[in-house]
């Protein structure tokens, strides 16, 4: 069975398609056979960063190991059953894949949808981005704006702990949630300490580890136009990496190593 690799976070600007793509690529790249979906059917940006590879490879004729994403199929006829459409079209992508894939990466919507909370009720690894600032924190609880205390868990958490009941009614294994820290920030120390030691005691409380993620870069805003990660530099000609995108792949080997996959060793 294809291991469920669900990203997921309800505000958007977060860096998850980024996310996504990097784990995807990495993965790939180690030799395993990676599928990809994503439930943003408004915007897509995990699947047009896939197209814009796809492209880049049949314009150059440079082979890079590329994540096998596929849309949605459609809906089969109503038949008068309970089943909602979305969640039949996400169960058929996700079996059709399943049986071939080692992993299926899922990147979801920046807003509360059907499709996103059936994809964390399937997730083995739950990856949630989140900017390293307090603006962001409430995504995770309620906290009060004069102590900075924890008043509980916000809607997002509460639909998480709902999936995790949901799999653990149905005998599978709990969801590993991680939640990673994105544009972490060299300059603002004291903000970083303050959201670093809230989000610890929050893991405690609600059930989830914190990994660091990405800093803010702009190789990330150059390199999606033609699908590429920080992985295939040296392969598109990129011999000499400067000590930004070399401190970013250290990064992302970080990450995936933080991931805990039992199948992977990030040795990229």
């Amino acid at each position: 069975m294809a291991h469920i690799i669900v990203v997921g976070n309800e505000k958007g600007g977060s860096g998850k398609s980024t996310t996504c793509m990097h784990v995807a690529t990495a993965l790939a790249r180690m030799g395993h056979r990676v599928g990809a979906l994503d439930l943003d059917l408004r915007q897509r940006t995990f699947g047009r960063y896939i197209e814009n590879r796809r492209a880049f490879i049949a314009r150059t004729g440079i082979d890079l190991p590329t994540p096998d994403y596929r849309l949605l199929p459609e809906a089969a006829p109503a038949t008068g059953g309970s089943e909602n459409s979305y969640d039949q079209r996400l169960t058929a992508a996700v079996a059709a894949m399943d049986p071939e894939k080692d992993f299926i990466i899922i990147d979801c919507p920046g807003s509360h949808t059907r499709l996103s909370q059936v994809a964390h009720s399937l997730a083995d690894t739950l990856i949630t981005p989140l900017n390293d600032s307090f603006v962001d924190f409430d995504l995770l609880a309620r906290v009060d704006a004069e102590t900075g205390k924890v008043l509980g868990p916000s809607i997002y958490a509460e639909m998480v702990w709902g999936a995790r009941q949901l799999r653990a009614q149905a005998g599978l294994k709990p969801i590993d949630w991680v939640v990673v820290r994105n544009r972490l920030g060299a300059q603002q120390m004291h903000n970083k300490k303050k959201v670093g030691a809230a989000l610890e005691d929050l893991s405690r409380r609600i059930g989830f580890r914190v990994v660091p993620g990405f800093s803010e870069r702009v190789i990330f805003r150059e390199l999606f136009p033609r699908g590429l990660t920080l992985l295939d530099l040296r392969d598109t000609g990129v011999d000499q990496l400067n000590l930004s995108n070399i401190a970013a792949r250290q990064e992302l080997r970080d990450l995936v190593s933080g991931l805990r996959l039992s199948r992977v060793q990030a040795d990229f």
